[in-house]
């Protein structure tokens, strides 16, 4: 149990670099994700292949795979989006949002009842959000895109919770960021038309951060906690992955300083995020406890 602590403590930990790396990269969001999904298909491609552990898949399974994939590949486009119209700090306090949305648009994907307690702490949120955008109004199309970003991850988990234990994970992940590429890849024509000044050729240092990205914090974070979740119920994990925005402001803070761009509204705004999250964690604990109890 507690390697499996550990383990996905460093998970978490590596998924908050994507942030921090995303402002380290001077690639711009589109380029810097086709590179991202390339890299990380073709690693997830070659651990599969000497593993032996592709699988064939009916048409169905394939276009809902691709379907989840373009979704996370709008996704890392906003997100990035969102970093270099505001900064890492901003991004991922949009990002933290995610359980909330997820709470909200879950009851809509998957027809089930909303919980009252679960609108409330998403009011919450989303005022801490409007405080971030009224008072930091610099930063408006940023945070606009780190909430899309945020809708976005809540979608793909949703799907993707319907979908994930009957396939091998890595197998998942390499069928939805292979289509994530491709499809990327079949709009980059319109893109390069849209922004033509637009570089697609990364820096010395920005193959050598594309590739930390990949390796470490998409492959090597991914493994980690596929690793750790054969020991771990998958409500600590969940806990667990909401220190991912924690971590990622602190070391864009630490490494950027970015600390000293953000006024008042941002810290009223992350305080109230942060509350939320706290509320959710509490009400995820108090139902645990429910129903451990009562075995329902």
């Amino acid at each position: 149990m507690k390697n499996a602590l550990i383990k996905m403590h460093i998970a978490v930990f590596l998924w908050g670099f994507t942030g921090v790396l995303g402002r380290a990269i001077s690639l711009q969001e589109y380029p810097l994700v086709w590179y991202r999904t390339l890299i990380t298909a073709l690693i997830f491609a070659v651990i599969i292949y000497y593993r032996k552990e592709m699988i064939s898949l009916s048409r169905k399974e394939i276009v809902r795979f691709m379907g989840i994939g373009c979704i996370i590949a709008v996704h890392w486009v906003a997100f990035y989006g969102s970093i270099r119209y505001s900064n890492a700090s901003i991004a991922l306090t949009c990002l933290a949002t995610a359980g909330i949305f997820t709470a909200l648009l879950e009851p809509l994907i998957l027809k089930s009842k909303f919980n009252i307690s679960e609108l409330f702490i998403g009011l919450i949120a989303l005022i801490g959000m409007y405080s971030i955008y009224h008072f930091e109004v610099q930063y408006a199309f940023g945070i606009a895109l780190g909430i899309f970003a945020s809708i976005l991850s809540s979608v793909f988990t949703i799907m993707n919770k319907k979908i994930v234990h009957n396939y091998p994970s890595r197998v998942v992940a390499f069928y939805e960021i292979a289509s994530g590429f491709l499809f990327l890849t079949v709009l980059l024509p319109f893109y390069i038309y849209w922004q033509p000044k637009v570089s697609f050729v990364p820096s010395h240092m920005d193959w050598l951060w594309l590739w930390v990205l990949s390796l470490c914090c998409t492959v090597w974070g991914q493994s980690l906690a596929l690793s750790a979740l054969k020991k771990l119920s998958s409500f600590t994990a969940v806990l667990m992955v909401n220190l991912e925005p924690v971590y990622g402001i602190l070391l864009a803070m630490l490494l950027f300083h970015e600390n000293k761009d953000l006024g008042v509204g941002f810290y009223i705004g992350i305080s109230l995020i942060a509350l939320s999250v706290a509320f959710h964690t509490l009400l995820m604990l108090i139902e645990r406890k429910r129903i451990l109890k009562t075995g329902n």
